[in-house]
Formats: structure tokens, sequence, C-alpha cells
């Protein structure tokens, strides 16, 4: 018997806020264990509903209703998990705790529900639409991956694994981001700063006001191996600390150590994949995607790796020449800015002052999208996200009609993850009459108050390139919530947002917002024909950096499960030395002991290839872009309707088809990145 709540809880009912955002002010954190636990009791009260129907199964009755069902659950854990990224207290991460294993076990408990398998099974399709038929067989297709095929007591060993899964991935996030927050590096002297822009100084001295150092100055990191400070710091050892800092995060036998967790984690994910009858966990999730299958994407980063070490060699030698001593990694960012100085004329902090974040946001992102898309944006003060930090815009059509809300939490904090993304508070669907509220989440150092937020160029990309995962999900136009938005293979799902990042250096994009936040000059021309010029230099670096990631990680998911190495650093380092992508001055961009992307169930295990396989088809679009006139209304027009609209609606690859006219390619990709 269901539980009975008052109705003083917000999310177990529908918020009477605009587009369905959710009432953040009034919710604590009791709320979110009591909603999840009557919104898992709800579900299955209506999938078991479902199973109970004494008509024959029928695509209303079946697959409609199926996609009804959940609502309740799906609007408690959006808001929840929102919080477990962005802002977690110590209750919402002891709540993730507990609830995720849960979550993973109600998950099991219906795509292992043979019942309501045999009515999906039964759906006659013959009369449907596509989009109809297609979300019966994607169930199908999901019933199958999940084990339905299982005897009981495989089924019953499955979900075992499946519920330590998702307690060690929670286990991994959380002790990740304690190691982010723990391993800043703390100086007492600004002169260990030289180098540092000013403003990245006043950040500093605030972080460590913040953390209770009043006088000193905290650097902290960012998710990835490289740090941004690497390349201004002038002091050799305090780059070096940095460095050290940031690659040791979760490999030092402390208390924040997660090697033991990725090694049992990739030793369950194999024995999940022989349960399944698929080789090893790579090809359970190449079964997914829109790759044909696990060694087409073996070939194409095989294919890569060697002149991406080319390349990264090059560069090396030139960064050796221009220091005049033998080069350790933690000199590589800072001598590769200073050959963009001297080669290409282009100093990257000396642009900081052009790209300052309130107008990068409304005279370049948005402005971009309103050229392409004929949408406007509008922001409202009256709407309040679950920060102060956070933003709220309404999102209008050409028309004036409503499209969704967009959101944006650019600082970085103690309570949020390292890294950028997107995510979905609520999904556009046509079947429950529902619109896009969407999400970005960058981590870009609080100036003090007052003071300009000016981005670097890595900064300026994340905001480019998680709006273009916002617009895939505020311009999706499908039936069904299955389908909606960046609802798609996750070898698909990059694809769209590195598209967007092409308007950052368009002309009339870039003349509309590098002005000096100062003075309003305009980013003079010959430093943008420098830019362009000094395009190629350092994708040697990124490319090796990138594939020593996407190689470290297949190589944890091709292990059977009595073969998961004891020592994983030397695993490692063995596995990016057989991949031919090990080099001594360029370690991989996420190393074991921070790869949250496929370690804290971000959903790219055996998947972060999926960024460079995204990149083809955007490299393709780029050209389908510029061939075709470019920034027009009527090819943005195109690109939404076509693709962006889409979403999983129809298969992925098809819709790229029809955009282009034919298959992908891989040589625009290898003249972009310099690997022909």
């Amino acid at each position: 018997m269901c539980k009975v709540y008052f109705m003083t809880n917000p999310l177990l009912s529908r918020s009477p806020l605009p587009y369905g955002l959710p009432p953040f002010a009034g919710i604590h954190a009791s709320h979110y264990a009591e909603a999840v636990d009557a919104g898992l009791a709800k579900h299955l009260e209506e999938i078991q509903a479902i199973v109970d129907n004494s008509e024959p199964a029928s695509f209303t009755n079946t697959a409609v209703a199926m996609e009804r069902s959940g609502r309740l659950l799906e609007r408690a854990t959006a808001s929840f998990f929102t919080l477990v990224s962005a802002d977690a207290s110590d209750a919402i991460r002891d709540l993730e705790t507990e609830l995720s294993p849960r979550l993973s076990a109600h998950e099991d408990d219906i795509f292992l529900n043979r019942a309501l398998f045999d009515r999906f099974a039964a759906i006659d399709t013959t009369n449907c639409d596509a989009e109809s038929a297609r979300l019966v067989e994607e169930y199908l297709k999901e019933f199958r991956q999940s084990g339905i095929h299982l005897e009981v007591a495989g089924q019953e060993q499955l979900k075992a694994v499946n519920a330590e899964l998702s307690r060690l991935g929670t286990e991994f996030g959380q002790r990740v981001k304690e190691a982010m927050k723990s391993a800043a590096l703390l100086l007492d002297s600004e002169d260990e700063l030289t180098g540092l822009p000013a403003d990245d100084v006043a950040s500093a001295a605030e972080a460590a006001r913040v953390a209770g150092h009043d006088g000193k100055f905290l650097l902290t990191l960012i998710q990835p191996t490289n740090q941004p400070a690497m390349a201004a710091l002038e002091n050799r050892e305090v780059r070096r600390r940095l460095f050290e800092a940031s690659v040791s995060r979760g490999s030092d036998s402390g208390d924040l150590d997660v090697l033991a967790l990725a090694r049992s984690m990739a030793r369950l994910r194999a024995e999940k994949a022989a349960l399944l009858g698929f080789a090893n966990y790579a090809e359970l999730e190449a079964d997914r995607q829109t790759a044909p299958d696990f060694e087409a994407v073996q070939t194409m980063l095989g294919r890569l790796a060697p002149a991406a070490v080319r390349n990264a060699d090059a560069e090396a030698a030139a960064l050796a020449e221009i220091a005049g001593h033998p080069l350790e990694t933690w000199d590589w960012a800072f001598y590769s800015a200073k050959v963009r100085r001297e080669k290409y004329a282009v100093d990257e902090q000396a642009l900081r002052p052009y790209f300052e974040l309130d107008r990068v946001l409304r005279d370049g992102i948005f402005h971009a999208a309103t050229s392409l898309y004929g949408i406007t944006f509008h922001e409202r003060g009256d709407l309040a996200g679950y920060h102060p930090d956070v933003r709220v815009w309404e999102v209008r059509n050409e028309d004036g009609s409503g499209l969704g809300l967009f959101l944006g939490d650019y600082y970085t904090r103690e309570t949020k993850r390292g890294g950028a993304w997107m995510n979905c508070l609520v999904e556009q669907s046509g079947l429950l009459g529902t619109k896009a509220v969407v999400i970005n989440n960058l981590n870009i150092s609080k100036p003090p108050a007052g003071e300009p937020t000016l981005l670097t160029l890595d900064e300026l990309r994340a905001a480019f390139h998680e709006f273009g995962h916002a617009l895939h999900g505020l311009l999706s136009s499908v039936t069904y919530p299955r389908f909606s938005g960046t609802s798609v293979p996750r070898d698909f799902v990059e694809y769209p947002s590195q598209v967007n990042e092409m308007w950052i250096l368009w002309p009339e994009v870039l003349a509309n917002y590098a002005r000096h936040y100062a003075t309003g000059e305009q980013l003079p021309q010959d430093v943008v024909d420098k830019l362009n010029k000094s395009r190629l230099w350092g994708e040697g670096f990124a490319t090796t950096e990138y594939l020593g990631a996407a190689l470290l990680d297949l190589a944890w998911h091709v292990l059977e499960p009595g073969n998961v190495p004891e020592d994983a650093l030397e695993f490692e380092a063995k596995a990016l030395a057989a991949a031919g992508i090990a080099h001594p001055l360029i370690p991989p961009r996420y190393r074991t002991g921070y790869f949250q992307h496929i370690f804290a169930g971000a959903g790219y295990a055996a998947g972060y290839y999926s960024y460079i396989w995204s990149e083809v088809l955007d490299a393709e679009t780029v050209d389908w872009f510029t061939e075709n006139g470019g920034m027009t209304r009527a090819n943005g027009e195109r690109f939404r309707q076509e693709l962006l609209s889409r979403g999983n609606s129809r298969d992925p690859l098809e819709s790229f088809r029809i955009l282009r006219g034919r298959d992908a390619r891989l040589e625009p990709l290898l003249k972009r990145r310099g690997l022909e």
C-alpha cells in the first residue's frame, strides 16, 4: 500500500512555475527522499497496471502508458541529481549514497520484468508512424540489453552487479570531488604567482579567503590533468607542485584513493558483459552506440594515434628549443603559450579582457543562436535556481511563443563537481505537453565582487560547447520523452555541442562579442588573423592527450573478469604504451584516479571515444555550413529541423545523412587536426 504524504513537499506535484521549473526555494533535502520514495512506489504501480491490463497489448495501452509513467520519480530525480552535481551538501551526498543503488534496482525491476517485455513484444506496429514504431523497437532493444533473456539465477546475479556498480560509482564521484578540493594548491606569497594575470591572482586570493586562509592564495583545480595556470606561472617549482597535485588525485593511498574502486568496477563490468553474452564491456557498450561495432572504434583510434604522437613530438622539439633546457611535463603549457606569443604573436592571457562572461553570453552565444534559429533570450530575475549564482532566461521562438527555460551556473564552488556539463530539469515532449528546462554548468573562478569575469580561450570554448547541448534540448520537437533532446547514443551526443563551437571565431559573431570589457574596443583583426594562423599549433598535444584518455578507457573495458590488474597505475602505463599513445611529456587528459567520465556514473564508460567520433560529424557539418553560405537563417532552420529537433526519434545517423546528403568521411577531421 502506498504511503500518504502531506502535500507540503513541492516535488509531489507538478511545479506551478513557468515551464515546470522546480520551486527550489521551497525544496529541502528531506523532500528529495520523500519524493523519491513516493515516485518509486507510484512508478511500480503504473508498471503493474500496464502488465495487469486485460486488453491485448497495443501501442497505446503499453508503449504510450509506459511513456506516461514515472513522472513523479522523474521530477524528483531530475532536481535531486542536479544538486548532486552542482550544489551537493553533506545531506545531499549522504542521500545520493542511499538512493543510487535503489534507483539502479528499480531500473532492473522494470527491464527484467518478463510480463512487461511480453506485452511490448506483442505490439503490432504495422499502422504506427515512424517515431512510434521506433519507440517500440528501442524499448525491446533495452529489454534485451538489460538481460531479459537470462534465467532467474542470471538475472539475480545481474541485479547484484548493477547495485554494486551503482554504489561504487557514487563513492568514486564523491571521493573525486573531495580530492579535487583537497588537492588545491595553497601558496603563501603573491610572488609565487608571477606571470598570472591580475584577475586570476585576485580570484586565488578570494578562494583562499573563502577557504579560511585570508592573506594567502589558493589555486583550485579543474577536472582534467592540465591546469590553466600552468600556461602563465613563471615559477617552475610552483608549476611542478600544481601539476603533481593534479595527477596524484585519487591515487595517493589516502582516504580519497579511488584506484581500488576503479579495479572493482572494471571487474564487475566485465562480469556484466559476460552475463549478457558479450566478449567484454566495450563490446556491450558498442551495441548501444551509432558506431557499427567496437572494431570500427578501434580502427579509427588506431589510425589517429600515430599521427597525433608525431605531431606532439614535433611540438616538443619546438618547445625544447625555446625553453633552452630539458622539458618536464609541467613545462609544456608554459612554453607552448610562449611559442604562441613569439612565433604566432598570440598572447592568450592578453585576449581575456575581450572575453567578458556577460558579453560572451549576450552578444556571442545568444546572438549566434538568434541569427541561426530565430530564438531570443529574456532574463527572468523573478525566477530562481538552486543557488544564488544561477541565472534564468526564458527562451522564445521567432513568433514570440515560449520555447523553454535556460539556466546558467558558471562559477566554481566547493559543492560543485569539476568540469562542464548540461543537464535537463524538464524534457520536451509533445505527449506530455512539456517544454525544455535545461542547465549549463561551468567551473570559472569567481572574481571579487564588482570585478568582471574574464574567460580564457578554453573557458570560452566550453561555454559555446555546453550551449550546443542546451540547444539540443531546447530545440527538441518530439512526441515521446524517451527521445527528447540529448537522449541519443553517447557517441552522437557530443556532435551538436561541437558544431556550436564553430561560431566562436565566425567573423560576424566574434565581432559582436569580442570587445574589451573596459574600453569597448573590438578585438583587432590582426589578432584574429593570428589566432586563425596559429590554429594547428597545439593540436599534437591536444589530440594525444585526448586519445590517451580514450584508449585508457577502452583498456579498462576490454578486460576479462579474472584479468583485472592489482596495480592500476602500472596497468595504465602499460595500456598507453601498448596503444602507441604513451608520450613522456603528455599524460592522458584524465588518469584513472580522476576519470570521472567513466567511473562516476557519467555514462562514458567504454565511450569516451565519442568526442572524436562525434567530431567526424562535426567537421563535416562545419564544411556543410561553409559550402552553403555560413550563418544564415535558412541553414540554421535546416540544421534545427533535420537534426536538433529530432533527438532520437529517428536514427541519428539518418538525420545526419539527410542534412549532409551522404555518410560522413574522416578527411575533414584529419585536416582540422593536422593529421593528414
